[in-house]
């Protein structure tokens, strides 16, 4: 069953668009990501344009986070302080980023940076977390405990000035860290599409060193507002946003979180960290493949 997407301007498959989003909702629940990072690659491989699958994933991404903070504000996984600092940044970030995306646009270079930033975060991240995860699995096996980092802020973070202790947190640091982590994360929602949770948390964890119990909820309480404000700044600005096409990805990501939830409670963690590991840099190889692979003929001419 066909359906049109107004603002893409193309006709795509509904059911296709649906399981897509059930994919990446599956992988979000398996792995506990927002899943946008994987998102818009997988949109443009559709053949939806980058622009409209950057906004769009990012409005997603946004009715997708509502359901996950509120199950971590119950289980008291917020830091409410941290995050109202993030989100601060984030907005600010967005504007930054809107700023960037429509010069780019000007510039005609959006559709390659898009690209070519994407394949840089996923081949990075992707390659530390498959790292991680095979030391983990090979120390288990030879009966040795994995190495663990103690929990504790970079130096870096430590030497700002104005601190200020987060109680959920167990952090007394300057809020300028959480702050610019914010920003950045603002400038890759509007630019990229993703919520920023796969760059957000580790972040969090090994540069501020926040409690992992509030890690997951803080991360996703600024994702929540900063998508919101990047799906009101890409509907202004760049007017990318489909609806159409968000809802379908709502429908399909709200019921694959459903059950990948249920898959992640019968693997171990490691594992799931080595699959993400392995989807995030197979992604990250495709569109490598897309920015420097060229057909043979540019143009064809086909008669009937």
């Amino acid at each position: 069953m066909h359906i049109y997407l107004p603002i893409a301007g193309l006709s795509v498959n509904m059911l296709v668009i649906v399981l897509l989003g059930a994919g990446v909702g599956l992988l979000s629940g398996m792995f506990g990501v927002g899943g946008g990072f994987l998102t818009t690659p997988l949109l443009i491989f559709y053949g939806i344009p980058p622009t409209v699958a950057v906004a769009s994933s990012a409005t997603q991404i946004t009715g997708a986070s509502v359901s996950g903070v509120l199950a971590q504000m119950r289980r008291g996984g917020v830091d409410f302080q941290m995050g109202g600092v993030m989100v601060v940044g984030g907005i600010v970030g967005s504007g930054l980023g809107a700023l960037l995306f429509r010069l780019l646009q000007r510039l005609g270079q959006i559709d390659t940076v898009i690209a070519l930033v994407y394949v840089l975060l996923l081949g990075s991240i992707g390659g530390l977390m498959a790292r991680e995860s095979i030391a983990t699995i090979l120390a288990q096996r030879q009966g040795r405990k994995p190495v663990r980092r103690p929990r504790r802020h970079n130096p870096l973070i430590a030497a700002l000035p104005g601190r200020y202790r987060f109680y959920r947190s167990g952090l007394y640091i300057s809020p300028l860290a959480p702050f610019l982590l914010g920003v950045l994360t603002g400038v890759l929602t509007v630019s990229l599409g993703v919520g920023g949770g796969f760059v957000m948390v580790p972040a969090m964890i090994y540069l501020l060193g926040m409690a992992a119990q509030v890690v997951v909820g803080t991360s996703l309480f600024q994702i929540l507002f900063v998508t919101a404000a990047t799906t009101l700044i890409h509907a202004v600005t760049t007017e990318a946003v489909d609806i159409v096409l968000a809802i379908l990805l709502l429908i399909g990501s709200a019921i694959g979180a459903q059950i990948g939830s249920r898959f992640a409670m019968k693997l171990k963690p490691e594992y799931l960290r080595l699959m993400l590991a392995l989807i995030v840099l197979a992604v990250a190889v495709r569109m490598a493949i897309g920015l420097t692979w060229r057909p043979g003929e540019l143009y064809s001419v086909e008669l009937g």
